[in-house]
């Protein structure tokens, strides 16, 4: 067993020594790879991104109660316990009329107009956060049917149409991005697949002679699945720099851009285990190029 794992050692090293004597020709191929894995990632964090921003908005997935203008405070906090123990319901935020006055003073700017009002035209509002598994539109439409019974409810306001254009777009562009990472997977294997076959064709009198004195054709395929495999991590490395790079350039004005909208979005990368996932990915699809070319080109070598 150790000297199993010494000669896979022994065949690593020869491999990162052979891509270092050649650093043009393996950067190019290893930044093709790169920009080729970046695209569906830097993809699928923009719809993570979108996803989490969709969250976010006042709009998105939430119900407006607006209580008739005679609800008194006991009532509504009497209405909100009622609402709280909905399953449908994971959160009720209760904003007073004055609390809402307050904050429409501060964001429309008529802060001297709304004072000079005899009294605050504005009644209480209860926030409804649905639970996870009753957000989507169905699910939304019979909760709101349900909230109509209540007879403090002046208006349930809840824009289905925008939940339903949303998800379908998110839908739409997640099926997007699986369908071009397959695209894109078979652009690697192609472009691993031809450099190994390169590399077999330029070792080919080295691979007869092998062949001549015993050589097995695992020993002859072992460095060449290795080239494949570092070629695809060093691959989906330059990916992950890449699309991390590209987040650090947008951060700052995306951070200007959600600060003028009072907001504390920051834009977030791929994380931990998408990483992982990544990097799994290069040298997996590496590994799989390489043993494809290296399957088919040494049936064609035999010694003469």
């Amino acid at each position: 067993m150790k000297s199993y794992f010494i000669r896979h050692a022994q065949v690593l090293f020869y491999v990162l020594g052979q891509l270092a004597r050649t650093p043009v020709a393996s950067a190019m191929t290893i930044l093709v790879i790169g920009i080729t894995l970046a695209l569906p990632g830097g993809l699928y964090l923009v719809i993570d991104n979108i996803q989490r921003v969709a969250t976010g908005w006042d709009g998105g997935a939430r119900v407006s109660l607006f209580l008739k203008h005679e609800t008194s405070p006991d009532q509504s906090k009497r209405l909100l316990n009622k609402l709280q123990r909905l399953p449908e319901i994971k959160a009720v935020q209760l904003i007073t009329p004055a609390e809402a006055l307050a904050e429409f003073k501060t964001r429309s700017g008529f802060g001297d107009a709304l004072d000079a009002l005899d009294r605050n035209p504005l009644p209480p509002v209860l926030i409804l956060t649905p639970a996870p598994d009753a957000s989507d539109a169905v699910s939304l439409e019979t909760l709101m049917n349900h909230l109509k019974a209540y007879s403090e409810i002046d208006l349930a306001q809840l824009d289905l149409e925008w939940v339903k254009r949303l998800n379908q777009i998110l839908l739409l562009a997640q099926r997007g991005v699986i369908l071009l990472a397959v695209i894109l997977s078979l652009a690697v294997l192609l472009t691993v697949g031809n450099t190994v076959r390169l590399a077999i064709l330029n070792r080919r009198d080295e691979i007869e002679i092998t062949k001549l004195i015993g050589g097995t054709d695992a020993f002859i395929r072992r460095p060449f699945l290795y080239n494949g495999m570092l070629q695809g991590l060093f691959g989906a490395l330059t990916a992950w720099l890449l699309i991390h790079g590209s987040l650090l350039v947008l951060q700052t004005p995306v951070s200007r851009l959600a600060h003028l909208y009072s907001s504390q979005f920051g834009v977030s990368g791929l994380g931990l285990q998408n990483s992982l996932i990544l990097l799994l990915a290069g040298a997996s699809l590496g590994w799989a190029g390489s043993r494809l070319a290296v399957g088919r080109h040494l049936r064609e070598i035999e010694p003469r």
